[in-house]
């Protein structure tokens, strides 16, 4: 049978007629070593259980059996199977998935494909989502689908230099070019020649600058600051945006011909409160991030726990909930995360939260017995 069809567990008898129990678990764990044996036997066959366990079986149970103990053990064996098949289907994702973007929710998967679509190409991309949702994560797979992985990705954050550093920090000086230029510098373009350069806020750009990167994504040629001749760069672009750039330019505050040479393709996350099916799933990578680091097995996430996280906006994103996911590991110890390890402000959200657009409930993977008691209500004796 075991040949013909996985099975979640099988429950054996240690005397049989045919085949004793023993041998029964090296065949059935040689055709399928992730399925949990549990073996049956009298309380006087302690090396038999043991001869069992050193075989590989999940766990034994004494008779006269005690039905309630049966009831747990089946359902740990049960969970055990779950995520084991949770682990393969994980890493078999990760291999097909050759961006390294992770996601269930359709519009993830959507996101995903767009990203391998677009990556062999030279396309500039404008990618636009709030913040925290991952946008240089996008842009960094982007880079590595396409034919320039392996060469520099240079990030420049267009929020964070000041306006006079600006076109240095881009373009580059030369000695003597203002006070200070001791030396000739390359900037970022340069630094990115032959890979990609990643524009993050690329809406805070003043308008000056706005004209001078227009005119090198144009000509694909920068001038360094105190230098008149024109060097040649090999650079893909890829800006992203916090924003909404078309609003920008119709406030005049962004131009509208470099907005339509950004934005050949265009690339929108979604926030994590429109795709509340992945909260759950990301929540685990991260758990198991945690754990593989300190050596340690990674923790579940208790069913009323996982709601309330779900039925949250997740302003802060992705960004947030790792961070989140960090801090129930720290306060948990390794045991199962509850509402108890989750920070008030979620909790108190929870209170008035509405399901979400895509699986307000649970997530996948989890026990739909966790979805009695609502999240706001005074929890039960044993609500976790």
């Amino acid at each position: 049978k075991v040949k013909e069809r996985a099975y979640d567990a099988v429950l054996s008898d240690v005397r049989m007629a045919r085949m004793d129990g023993i041998s029964a678990i090296r065949e059935i764990l040689h055709h399928n070593p992730s399925i949990p044996v549990l073996v049956m036997t009298a309380w006087q066959s302690v090396e038999t259980a043991v001869a069992a366990l050193r075989l590989g079986a999940y766990d034994y149970l004494e008779k006269p059996l005690d039905f309630d103990l049966l009831h747990l053990t089946l359902e740990r064996a049960l969970d055990h199977t779950r995520l084991a098949a949770e682990n393969r289907e994980l890493r078999e994702y990760i291999r097909e998935s050759p961006s390294g973007l992770l996601g269930r929710s359709p519009r993830m998967r959507e996101l995903i494909e767009m990203v391998n679509t677009v990556a062999p190409t030279e396309a500039t991309v404008l990618i636009t989502g709030e913040s925290g949702t991952g946008k240089e994560r996008v842009a960094r797979a982007i880079q590595e689908a396409s034919a320039r992985r392996g060469k520099a990705f240079v990030t420049v954050n267009c929020a964070a230099l000041n306006e006079s550093l600006l076109e240095s920090e881009l373009f580059g000086h030369e000695k003597g070019a203002f006070t200070g230029a001791d030396k000739r510098r390359e900037g970022r373009f340069s630094q990115a020649d032959g890979g990609t350069l990643f524009l993050d806020e690329v809406n805070s750009l003043p308008l000056e600058m706005q004209a001078k990167l227009l005119r090198a994504l144009q000509q694909m040629e920068i001038v360094r600051i105190g230098d008149t001749k024109p060097t040649p760069v090999d650079v893909r672009i890829i800006a992203a945006t916090n924003e909404d750039l078309k609003d920008a330019v119709a406030q005049g505050t962004f131009r509208g011909d470099l907005y339509f040479r950004l934005n050949v393709i265009e690339i929108a996350i979604p926030p994590l409160r429109e795709r509340k099916a992945d909260i759950g799933y990301l929540a685990g990578i991260f758990l198991d991030r945690l754990s593989q680091a300190s050596g340690q097995g990674a923790p579940e996430i208790s069913g009323p726990a996982l709601k309330v996280m779900q039925d949250y906006a997740w302003p802060g994103n992705i960004r947030e909930l790792e961070n989140v996911c960090e801090r129930a590991w720290l306060l948990s110890g390794g045991a199962a995360i509850t509402k108890a390890h989750l920070p008030p402000r979620i909790l108190e959200a929870a209170h008035g939260a509405q399901p979400g657009e895509e699986g307000g409930g649970l997530g996948e993977g989890f026990d739909a017995g966790a979805r009695e008691g609502a999240p706001g209500d005074a929890p039960a004796r044993n609500e976790v």
